[in-house]
């Protein structure tokens, strides 16, 4: 069996219709009628996700409605940080820009980042600090135009970025073919924003992308 047969995700290159054709012939379960009901049934979705899965994407998986499985992820959120009464626990329910996604609690960030790391460092540099800022503020943006505003090659740079998954290439400038990057979901979720509309105010000391047209 296939990694997306178990998962019940569309082969890669899949289309639409392949995909829910595919969800189609898999055996309806009364997820009531499992050990732990619908709440168990719903932990184990998520402990398999590897990126944040929308609500209503759960309620299919399931097979309930949309605001039952939202009251559960709530329930669930709130009794892992312990605030049902019950001990707090080494691990979150949190959701994000781009659905709910089981995590490591952050109070025990500086015990996980020692066993992952082990002794290394995950920290970004003060360059690709900046640099992401700028795309963060002036996306979609291209590579000459960062590189205009920080006054440096960021081509180095911005693979860091890209490997990390912070930003993402999201299309071509129409008018002279660069591509375009901008911040990803990701990017989001390490912040704890829920959109960018939430970044500081900080924009208005870039400078404007349409000085620097001729850049690229």
């Amino acid at each position: 069996m296939t990694q997306s047969q178990e998962t019940g995700q569309a082969p890669p290159g899949a289309s639409t219709g392949e995909a829910k054709d595919a969800q189609d012939e898999l055996p309806l379960v009364d997820v009531e009628e499992l050990p732990g009901g619908a709440r168990a049934a719903l932990e184990a979705v998520l402990m398999v996700a590897d990126a944040p899965v929308p609500t209503e994407r759960l309620a299919v998986a399931l097979g309930l409605p949309a605001g039952e499985v939202r009251d559960l992820l709530e329930e669930i959120s709130d009794e892992y940080r312990g605030e049902l009464g019950g001990r707090p626990r080494g691990f979150e329910l949190r959701r994000g820009a781009e659905g709910w996604r089981i995590y490591s609690s952050t109070a025990h960030g500086d015990v996980v980042g020692r066993f992952v790391l082990d002794g290394q460092t995950a920290r970004l540099s003060q360059a690709a600090l900046e640099t992401l800022a700028v795309i963060a503020y002036r996306q979609p943006v291209t590579r000459g135009q960062v590189s205009a505003v920080r006054g440096v090659n960021v081509d180095g740079v911005v693979r860091t970025l890209l490997t990390r998954g912070l930003i993402a290439e999201i299309e071509q400038d129409p008018a002279t073919g660069a591509v375009l990057f901008g911040t990803t979901g990701y990017f989001l979720e390490r912040m704890g924003y829920d959109s960018l509309d939430e970044l500081p105010p900080l924009a208005p000391h870039l400078p404007d992308l349409d000085a620097l047209e001729s850049l690229d």
